[in-house]
């Protein structure tokens, strides 16, 4: 069963308070997502460190529910 992007935002949102996440359908099949995840939580962290964030605020939806999420992660002071 896929994912739909407010439930996608809902679980970043819980994770990341302050996280302002935009989400698009890539291909119309609310299976395949790029998502843009801009937080002040990401500040000093690595790429790395901040997708691994992301992640975790998934809770293990990714390659299941979630099949496809390519994934960029900016800090408010990028963002603008």
């Amino acid at each position: 069963m896929a994912m739909n992007p407010e439930e996608i935002t809902r679980l970043i949102k819980k994770s990341i308070p302050d996280a302002i996440v935009d989400i698009i359908d890539l291909v119309g099949d609310n299976n395949h997502y790029a998502a843009t995840i801009t937080s002040c939580r990401f500040i000093g962290k690595s790429k790395i460190q901040q997708h691994q964030i992301v992640y975790a605020a998934l809770q293990g939806y990714i390659g299941g529910a979630l099949h496809a999420l390519s994934l960029t992660t900016v800090t408010p002071l990028l963002n603008k």
